[in-house]
């Protein structure tokens, strides 16, 4: 009987600070190589939004077809847009070639 009751407090301990444990919300952002002035301000006002409620951010460029010739715009692109986004949050992972994505993440600041 004691083991089980041990059991019971355990799990009861368990639940509780798996309550207390913060979500990692992750949110994401697609760019294309060639993105628009327009497009690239509106997604960076979204990016902006998500950094300032707390969520992570995963900004993107999608390379479909040939346009993976464009390799360095999307760096820059990447680049860009962390050094505006500077005062709402730190770049967590520089951008990086993965297949056809070039990935950067972006960390809230607190």
């Amino acid at each position: 009987m004691d083991y089980k009751k041990f059991l019971y407090e355990q799990k009861k301990r368990d639940k509780a600070l798996k309550s207390k444990a913060t979500k990692v919300v992750i949110k994401e952002i697609r760019f294309g190589p060639n993105t628009d002035e327009h497009d690239y301000e509106f997604k960076k006002k979204h990016a902006i939004k998500f950094l300032s409620e707390g969520a992570k951010l995963k900004a993107y460029v999608f390379f479909k077809g040939r346009s993976i010739i464009y390799k360095d715009q999307g760096q820059i692109l990447l680049l860009r847009l962390a050094q505006e986004l500077e005062e709402y949050g730190k770049v967590e992972q520089m951008p990086k070639l993965e297949g056809k994505r070039m990935i950067m993440f972006i960390a809230p600041k607190k």
